[in-house]
């Protein structure tokens, strides 16, 4: 009879022994060892990676799941990223309307329903999608060191709710990394100072936000997602040479084809400018003498 006890008591402590252990993964801790004791972060495109890890420092480990060069209109995440965010604790959304997140972000939620979700656009003000028929916002909103400054705040809050004994450390983080996004808003207002043309010419409409700012108009080549017909290029031509136009931007996720061909008769040149890029703060930097050049 007491040897029957003792196995009740022995079963009912392995028991509770498997109850702690459950509790431990479901409330992210589990989640944190995997990312060797920081918490673990994931976004969905570059410039995140870096406004995360400028206020979370050696706080955070952070995956971006849509990779330098890739289009995040398409890009499909592979199994070691999903993997990733089902160790992760937190997922910083852009939440502007991208397409990867509209196409996956209830797919990746799903894989791990404890992990946080936060949306970085919380607070700023959405423009339309430029193209005529084309429903729903711009989504790219990081273009503007403002709207980065608003994204590094949610980012900042939410950490602290996570992690609050480190609210000091995400405070001091966050100050000066403002800091240095005021001092690209002023480099960039003075790059563009100088500039007559206000007229930009882009493959991909994706400098809105950035435009809305430092009072430039971007003419987009690409329409819906859809490259141009032969007559909407000829039309383009057009516009570039009545413009005085000379320099096509484009995205290097995108082909240069149909860029060169307007670039080709309006005896101009392609550029490359990157809205993506992981190192936000010299990227941007390097897109406003890109476009002061012209």
């Amino acid at each position: 009879m007491e040897r029957k006890a003792i196995y009740i008591l022995f079963s009912l402590l392995i028991l509770v022994l498997l109850g702690a252990i459950a509790i431990y993964i479901l409330t992210g801790n589990g989640q944190s060892q995997s990312n060797n004791g920081k918490i673990g972060v994931v976004v969905t495109v570059g410039p995140q990676k870096e406004f995360v890890e400028k206020v979370g420092g050696e706080k955070v480990n952070v995956t971006v799941l849509v990779p330098p060069g890739s289009d995040p209109h398409t890009y499909e995440p592979l199994p070691n990223q999903m993997k990733q965010v089902q160790n992760a604790r937190i997922y910083f959304q852009v939440g502007s309307g991208i397409e990867f997140e509209v196409t996956w972000m209830d797919k990746l939620a799903s894989i791990n329903p404890q992990m946080k979700l936060v949306n970085t656009s919380n607070g700023i003000e959405l423009i339309p999608n430029m193209a005529e028929h084309e429903e729903g916002s711009d989504p790219h909103v990081w273009v503007s060191p403002e709207n980065a400054k608003i994204m590094v705040e949610n980012i900042y809050r939410s950490l602290v709710e996570m992690d609050p004994q480190n609210k000091d450390y995400y405070t001091k983080n966050r100050d000066a990394y403002l800091g240095q996004l005021d001092e690209l808003d002023k480099n960039i207002t003075q790059k563009l100072s100088g500039k007559n043309n206000t007229k930009i010419m882009v493959y991909h409409p994706a400098w809105a936000y950035f435009c809305k700012d430092y009072n430039l108009k971007q003419i987009s080549i690409e329409s819906q997602g859809k490259e141009p017909t032969p007559q909407g290029i000829a039309n383009l031509v057009d516009q570039a040479r009545r413009e005085n136009i000379k320099v096509i931007f484009i995205s290097p996720q995108y082909s240069t084809s149909n860029a060169q061909v307007i670039a080709n008769e309006i005896g101009g040149r392609v550029v490359i400018v990157d809205a993506l890029s992981e190192n936000y703060l010299e990227n941007m930097k390097k897109v406003a003498e890109s476009f002061a050049s012209t």
